[in-house]
């Protein structure tokens, strides 16, 4: 089972191999450790991102460095990035957040320039597009989380990596599985990232309905944008914007900025009235406690600084409803007019 999924979702990711491995959060430790990053190198990421991307990159004995992000799509902004770069960088992982492809024009160009990896960070944007390309397909390793909340989610959890070179396929297999190659010969030091059967099956009977579900976001995210334009909220609130070359958004989440200082109040309007919806993300990676000691100050980026007290996703998911959704904008135009 494991190896049909992985077969479908190569030929889904546009890509010729994959790896199905434990979650999301394992296909980022497992791709740095293929790419043999560890103590004393640095890798640079988002600081507006969910704390995996950053807390893999601890975890294999490297040094995070965190950059600005794109004040509309909320993806890693390219030019702060290249100004993180270093003679102790060795890779960059862009993040596709929310479910929309981060520039990766710019960003493999920054990537040959230093001769640096691209790990993506695919995890909340199966079947997203850069200009045509699926987010996965386009860097060294596409990573990817089948966590219940995504568009394809698994029942328990899962993940996989992506990948074009045929002997890192054959490495990240090795290092899945305690870094065996014949049975009970170990080539390397790996560990147990392998993806279950039972997972296997049921990710293999769902994708087939992936890109239904992902439309059906779309269609979702397009009717918010419209009854959010006629209710004349634009001075309150910001919709989310695809880049133009993010050719393929998929809307895991659709989440908003509130402007003047509101956004933690509207939320708990929002609750009390019956309406799911939650801050993604409230602190950036750089403030986090656990990496006080890479010296991180509020003030060091400053758009996802504002982003993090603005933003809030509201219910997106494909079985939801017109109505559903014209009762969450009416009741935050009644929220503003109280």
């Amino acid at each position: 089972k494991v190896v049909e999924f992985e077969k479908a979702a190569a030929a889904y990711c546009q890509t010729p191999d994959s790896i199905g491995v434990t979650s999301g959060s394992d296909a980022l430790i497992i791709a740095l450790m293929e790419a043999n990053i560890g103590a004393g190198d640095e890798v640079i990421t988002s600081t507006f991102t969910f704390f995996a991307t950053a807390g893999a990159i601890a975890r294999v004995g490297a040094t995070p460095v965190f950059c600005d992000i794109d004040p509309v799509t909320f993806n890693i902004d390219a030019d702060s990035a290249a100004k993180k770069v270093t003679a102790k960088t060795k890779a960059i992982i862009p993040v596709h957040l929310f479910g929309q492809a981060a520039d990766m024009g710019k960003i493999m160009a920054l990537a040959e320039k230093h001769n640096l990896i691209v790990i993506e960070d695919a995890c909340q944007a199966i079947g997203a597009e850069y200009e045509g390309k699926r987010v996965g397909s386009i860097g060294n390793f596409g990573c990817f989380s089948f966590f219940p909340s995504k568009n394809l989610g698994c029942f328990g959890d899962g993940g996989l990596v992506s990948v074009r070179c045929p002997e890192r396929a054959k490495r990240l297999r090795m290092l899945r599985n305690h870094g065996q190659g014949a049975t009970y010969v170990h080539d390397m030091v790996g560990g147990n990232f392998r993806l279950d059967a039972l997972q296997a099956a049921v990710l293999s009977i769902k994708l087939p309905y992936l890109d239904g579900w992902s439309e059906a976001r779309q269609k979702n995210a397009a009717e918010y944008e419209k009854l959010f334009a006629e209710a004349g909220l634009s001075d309150k609130i910001v919709t989310p914007k695809a880049a133009p070359y993010a050719t393929r958004h998929i809307y895991n989440q659709y989440s908003i900025l509130v402007k003047g200082g509101k956004r933690d109040e509207l939320k708990s309007y929002l609750q009390a009235n019956g309406i799911g919806c939650a801050v993604y993300y409230p602190l950036c990676l750089h403030l986090q406690e656990c990496f006080k000691y890479l010296g991180g100050k509020a003030g060091d980026c400053p758009v996802a600084e504002a982003v993090s007290g603005e933003i809030l996703a509201l219910p997106i998911y494909p079985e939801s409803t017109p109505e559903m959704r014209e009762y969450v904008v009416n009741t935050i135009k009644a929220f503003f007019q109280a």
